[in-house]
């Protein structure tokens, strides 16, 4: 485990709200030269706290208007492997996150649809039809805010 200091986690802060700043950016606004700067990061993602960076998409501004968290219990799990069942669910397009979780569901699932209709023939058509998959249970996402992470 590595530790970090205050400047660290200004700097983890900084780049999880936007993580296109340049090192020399950063610098500037914490008091660090362009280097120093870049070595902190760089060491942060030697160490695994950093571990990439992502682009951020816009679902609504792509047709995207419904995202809905499913949860689904498989029917048989000694007929169908977890690993296919993944392979599977992952490769419907929709489907933006498997979560294999502890409790009522075996899986935790964020899709998204273009509208509850679409949502409808994903959920029909496409996974429903998967075999293993039993019980399953919608939760349509009504609004969402961005909570800081565990450096907040």
């Amino acid at each position: 485990m590595i530790d970090l200091d205050e400047t660290d986690r200004k700097l983890l802060r900084a780049l999880s709200e936007d993580a296109t700043q340049s090192a020399g950016a950063l610098g500037r606004r914490f008091g660090l030269s362009q280097p120093a700067a870049w070595r902190r990061i760089r060491r942060m993602q030697d160490a695994g706290v950093i571990a990439g960076r992502r682009l951020v998409l816009n679902k609504e501004a792509l047709g995207f208007g419904v995202t809905v968290f499913l949860g689904v219990k498989l029917a048989t799990k000694g007929r169908v492997s977890l690993e296919d069942f993944e392979r599977a669910i992952s490769a419907i397009p929709e489907v933006q996150t498997v979560e294999h979780v502890l409790g009522l569901y075996d899986y935790r699932l964020r899709v998204v649809a273009r509208d509850l209709a679409d949502f409808e023939r994903v959920l029909r058509r496409r996974i429903m039809t998967l075999p293993g998959v039993g019980n399953v249970e919608a939760n349509v996402l009504l609004s969402e805010e961005r909570r800081p992470g565990p450096i907040g």
